[in-house]
Formats: structure tokens, C-alpha cells, sequence
């Protein structure tokens, strides 16, 4: 064969090639580049970016004098730009659209990404809680998981289009054990060979494949019609699948359940969301909840010391006896024990709360050093405004990410069932082929006196002919059939399946119920926790006021100081249940909205924006900022 006729050959097949799609570069990867591209794009690698390390420039702005101050709002968008447990998760629908890609090949499904995480819990957490250990934070009896992968059923086909070729050259020579069929002892044959296939498979079951495929022999014999001379074939063959993988419900079916996997894992980053901003809200209040403890323990201390002054006055005028001044004493030690366990209390959620803000933790440039300063205070509504319970738990299974979840798992489920049941079936092909065959070449002296030989002299360009108008056809076509006898593996896999499938059936009715549960409960807890924080609030007013009249009647000299120690205690009790109670009422509220399926709607969350990691919402910090930081 001629080089160039060769090089034709290849440039004829080679555009049948598909480029890459556009949508298939804009997958957040580095695209391979080059003047080839085209041609050379398919097998480049393509390098994913370097992962984010450092933190928003948020952290930073709220940063003044060697304090961070923060209000609820500024927790809620730290949490989405610099939370690691969010960003891994951003990672989610980027592998599951390569996995699709590699579905869209015909590839086999992969299982990829990682469970949504749940975020760090306070130093002492009673308060009200519906998370029950469970990452999403939604109701421990509802679970959620990722896609569906399986890979039972016909074998899905490469639904890439596939270009081979091959060439050759060869130099034999061989001795001749007779020479009056080649005339000579040692025949020395020249040949150079040229194939080239272009294969596709389709998705309802259809397999083509064209090939073209030419040979150029010379010998050193003269009993040859034509030497050298040059074959050559067209051949076209397809084949259908008629019963088994028939269809593009069979065979496309990967394709399929990965798109459903893409929406699962956009709801699994909203339930990480959820997650991260639900642990980062409750860090957040709790910490606003040791901030208001601990002041009510300094005054405490305050008031403890003003008495033991106030005692060792009265003993030094011989008012009171002396056993009265190591009540007092007792009784300052106690507050400042009870002050010391605050401070404790408070600095270990601060470092709680910044790990959980910042990308690289406390060790983050100068942040182990800051002191948080929450600007925000624990307020109680005047009223819950609660909708019926059914309407509310209407709305609970249209929001909740893990009953989406499972429904859309559920569907994938039954588009695997339909690939599945198609293994049931015997094994039918149809099939045809057609080929083309050419011969030419040079005659030689013999070929010169045999009839009808003629025809075959010539070029490269005469044997295209002769493949383009099939002068020398050869076709076929059949059937192929193959029964399994008992086929007990194909039913074992359907009939599991199908058990499997109304398994999920009845999870996804027992988490619907769970989720009735969860709603009710919610309610019940925010109701516990407005009910117990009006009792503590009242608990600590009547104590105020039981305080306030037993100085009066130990300074009129009515009462003892041992009746003042002891009020005081009281209203330190009471002060601690009151903001105990105030911070179960924040729990109950961040579960509330998360039974719901409310928080990113409630705490102003755009998806769009925290999959880019940058939330639009400005920061301010106020004209005048508090003093606060560790005491």
C-alpha cells in the first residue's frame, strides 16, 4: 500500500471521533490545553484545583483590638465559607457529575463522596435537642445515605466510539520444497498491511462497527497473474439485541440513576448545611448563655464580698458574733468557685466556637489569642405563632432532605429492577454483515495470457473503486440464541432486588412516620422550653425580691446574715436556671426549625451562594463595640 493512500485512510475514519462536549469541560477541573486539542483533549489528564486553606475575609473584618465580634448572622456565614465539613461536601455533586460521565461511557457506577458530618456539641449541652447523634440533626429515627450503585443485570456496553488501527510490515523468506508452484527454491514475499475499525454501541441495544483493511504483497515469483498486487475489504457489521439488553431502559440505566445520585448528593450538602449551621447556631447561644452566666456569677461575688465587709464591720462593733464572718466567708468562696467554673465554662466553648468558624482551627494566624464577644443576647419571643400539626408536618415531608432522599433513591431502585428483570431473559441477537472485497495489481507475463485478468490491473485508486461499488460483495445475516436451562442466578438477583425495593418502601413509610414524630416532638420541646424558661424567669424575680427584703430586715436588725447567705445562694440558683432555660429555648427553637426542614430558609440561606463558599451578606459591626473577652 502507498503511505499516503494509507495516511487518506486514517484522516477518512479518524473525524468520526466526538470531541468533548462543552458541558463536560465545566466541572470546576483544570481543562488540558493545546493547539491539537480536538485530537488530543480526551487523553490529557485534567488536574483538579488545590483545596482552599485559609479562611474568608469575613474572620478577619470582625476581628478589632484582640476580639472577635460576632452576632448570630455572622456565625451562620463563617460556618457555610469556612466550615471544612461544608467544603468537603462541595466536592459532592463535582464527583458524581465525573461518575455520570463515566456512565455516560457505559462505565460502571462508583460509589464516591463521604457521609454528611455533624458538627461539634458544647462543653455542657442540656439543652432541648431532636439531633439524637444523627448528622443531619432532623430526628435520629430518619436516616439518610448517599446514591444507589449497583451493578447487576446485562452488562452495560462502552458507549464511547472506539478507533483501532493497525499496520505492518513484513520480510519473509522461505525455502520451497516444490518449486514448480512458486519457481524458486526460496520465495521472498514483501508485505505491508493496513486495518483500521471504527466500533459504537448504542444504548437500546445495537452494536456497529465499520472496518477497512488492505494488504500489499510482492514475491520474487513469476507463476503469479499480478505481482505485486493489493486486496483490500470494506466490511460493515451490526448487531441487535433483541431480548436480553434491549433497550435504552436496560442499557441506559447507569445513566440514569446517576443523574438521581446528582440530586441526592445536592441534598446531602443541604443537609450538611443544616448540620453545620444548626451546631454552629447552638455553639453560638450556648456560648451567649456562659457569657450571661458568668456575669451573674461576678455580681455574686460582688455581693458575697459587700457582706463579709459588711459583717466584719458589724463584729468589730459587736453586733454580730464572729461565726457570722466565716459564713460570709464560706459563702464568698462558694461564688467564687461557682465564677470560676463560668469563666472555665465560657473559654472552653470560645475555643469550641472558633475551631468550628475557622478553616484551620485555632491554629489559625493569631486567632488562638482572640477572645469572642458575642453581640447578641438570648430574647424570647412573646409568643410561638405554631400552625396546626398536620399542616406542619406537611410541610416537614415536603422539605426534609432525608424523605427527598429516599424517594429519589427509591426510583433509582426501580429503574435498576428494570435492567435486572431484563437478565431473565434468553439471549437473542440479530446480526448482518456486508463486505466489500477488491483485488488489483501489475500483471505479469503469465497473467498477461490468461483472459479476464486485465480487469484486475491497475491502481490504488482502482481497488477504492472496486470497494466503493461492492463489485465483489460478500453479505450475511442470522440469528443468535442462548437459553440458560434453569437461569437461577438472574431470578435470585430480581427477586432480591425486588425484597430489597419494598424494604426501602417500608422505610421510607417509617421515616414519613418518624417525621410526624419529630414535628410533634419539636412542638412538645418548644413548648417545655417557653413553659420552663417562664418558671425560672419567675423563680428568679421572686427571689430577687426575697433577697432584696431580707437585707432590709438584716440592715433594720430584723434579720440574720445567715438568711441573707442563703438568698443569695437561692437567686444564684435561680439566675442559673434562668439562663439554662433560656438556652434550651435556643436548642428547642434551632430543632424546631430543623424538623421542619427550615433552617437555611429561616437563617437566610442562599444554596447557590454556599456552594461557591462566599456568602453576599456584609458583615457591620456596630459604632460602639462592648468590652468582653476572657476575664
Amino acid at each position: 500500500m502507498k503511505p499516503r493512500s494509507q495516511l487518506l485512510s486514517v484522516f477518512l475514519i479518524f473525524p468520526l471521533v466526538s470531541a468533548p462536549s462543552a458541558a463536560q469541560s465545566q466541572l470546576g477541573m483544570a481543562d488540558p490545553k493545546g493547539s491539537l486539542l480536538w485530537m488530543t483533549g480526551p487523553y490529557r489528564t485534567r488536574e483538579a484545583a488545590p483545596i482552599r486553606e485559609a479562611n474568608s475575609s469575613r474572620l478577619d473584618s470582625l476581628i478589632r483590638a484582640g476580639n472577635l465580634y460576632l452576632t448570630a448572622q455572622d456565625v451562620v456565614a463563617l460556618a457555610i465559607e469556612n466550615s471544612v465539613d461544608v467544603e468537603i461536601q462541595r466536592y459532592a455533586p463535582l464527583l458524581a457529575a465525573q461518575v455520570l460521565k463515566r456512565a455516560e461511557a457505559g462505565g460502571a457506577l462508583r460509589s464516591v463522596g463521604l457521609p454528611v458530618s455533624a458538627g461539634p456539641q458544647s462543653v455542657s449541652l442540656q439543652g432541648v435537642s431532636l439531633a439524637g447523634g444523627d448528622a443531619g440533626g432532623a430526628g435520629g429515627g430518619v436516616g439518610s445515605g448517599g446514591g444507589i450503585v449497583t451493578q447487576l443485570g446485562p452488562g452495560i456496553p462502552s458507549l464511547d466510539p472506539n478507533l483501532s488501527a493497525f499496520v505492518n510490515y513484513q520480510h519473509a523468506k522461505t525455502p520451497q520444497s516444490n518449486t514448480i508452484l512458486t519457481g524458486t527454491t526460496a520465495l521472498v514475499q514483501k508485505s505491508g498491511i493496513f486495518q483500521t475499525q471504527y466500533s459504537q454501541n448504542f444504548d437500546f441495544g445495537l452494536g456497529a462497527s465499520v472496518s477497512y483493511a488492505s494488504q500489499r504483497i510482492s514475491l520474487n515469483s513469476q507463476f503469479f497473474n499480478l505481482n505485486p498486487f493489493t486486496t483490500g475489504s470494506l466490511d460493515f457489521q451490526v448487531t441487535q439485541n433483541l431480548l436480553q439488553g434491549f433497550g435504552p431502559a436496560v442499557n441506559g440505566r447507569n445513566i440514569r440513576v446517576q443523574r438521581n445520585n446528582l440530586k441526592v448528593t445536592d441534598l446531602q450538602f443541604r443537609q450538611q448545611l443544616i448540620a453545620t449551621i444548626s451546631s454552629a447556631l447552638n455553639l453560638y447561644w450556648d456560648l451567649v448563655s456562659f457569657d450571661t452566666d458568668r456575669r451573674a456569677r461576678r455580681q455574686s461575688v460582688e455581693v458575697a464580698r459587700q457582706l463579709l465587709e459588711n459583717n466584719r464591720k458589724q463584729v468589730e462593733i459587736g453586733a454580730l458574733a464572729e461565726i457570722e464572718i466565716t459564713r460570709a466567708e464560706a459563702q464568698l468562696y462558694a461564688a467564687q468557685q461557682d465564677l470560676v467554673i463560668a469563666e472555665t465554662n465560657f473559654m472552653q466553648q470560645e475555643t469550641i466556637l472558633k475551631n468550628a468558624l475557622s478553616r484551620n482551627g485555632v491554629a489559625a494566624a493569631g486567632l488562638s489569642a482572640v477572645h469572642i464577644v458575642p453581640l447578641d443576647r438570648i430574647e424570647m419571643p412573646a409568643t410561638d405563632e405554631l400552625k396546626p400539626e398536620e399542616e406542619l408536618v406537611r410541610e416537614a415531608l415536603e422539605k426534609r432532605a432525608e424523605i427527598q432522599q429516599a424517594r429519589i433513591n427509591l426510583d433509582s431502585n426501580r429503574l435498576n429492577l428494570t435492567g435486572i428483570k431484563s437478565s431473565l431473559k434468553p439471549s437473542l441477537q440479530a446480526f448482518a454483515q456486508f463486505t466489500s472485497n477488491g483485488l488489483v495489481g501489475e500483471l505479469t507475463a503469465l497473467g498477461a495470457l490468461q483472459p479476464g485478468i486485465a480487469e484486475l490491473a491497475g491502481g490504488y485508486g482502482k481497488l477504492l473503486n472496486q470497494l466503493v461499488t461492492a463489485k465483489y460483495p460478500t453479505y450475511s445475516v442470522g440469528f443468535s440464541l442462548n437459553i440458560p436451562l434453569r437461569n437461577r442466578a438472574a431470578q435470585s438477583d430480581y427477586a432480591t432486588s425486588m425484597l430489597e425495593m419494598r424494604q426501602n418502601e417500608l422505610n421510607l413509610m417509617k421515616n414519613s412516620s418518624q417525621v410526624r414524630v419529630d414535628v410533634q416532638n419539636a412542638v412538645i420541646g418548644l413548648r417545655q422550653a417557653r413553659a420552663r424558661y417562664e418558671a425560672a424567669l419567675k423563680s428568679r424575680i421572686l427571689q430577687e425580691e426575697t433577697l432584696s427584703a431580707d437585707r432590709r430586715r438584716y440592715e433594720l436588725g430584723a434579720g440574720t446574715p445567715y438568711q441573707v447567705v442563703q438568698s443569695q445562694r437561692d437567686l444564684a440558683t435561680a439566675i442559673s436556671a434562668e439562663v439554662q432555660a433560656m438556652a434550651n429555648y435556643t436548642h428547642a427553637r434551632i430543632a424546631y426549625d430543623q424538623a421542619l426542614g427550615r433552617t437555611l430558609e429561616v437563617n437566610g440561606v442562599i444554596v447557590e451562594e454556599a456552594l461557591e463558599g462566599k456568602v453576599s451578606r456584609e458583615s457591620k459591626l456596630p459604632a460602639k463595640l462592648p468590652e468582653g473577652g476572657a476575664q
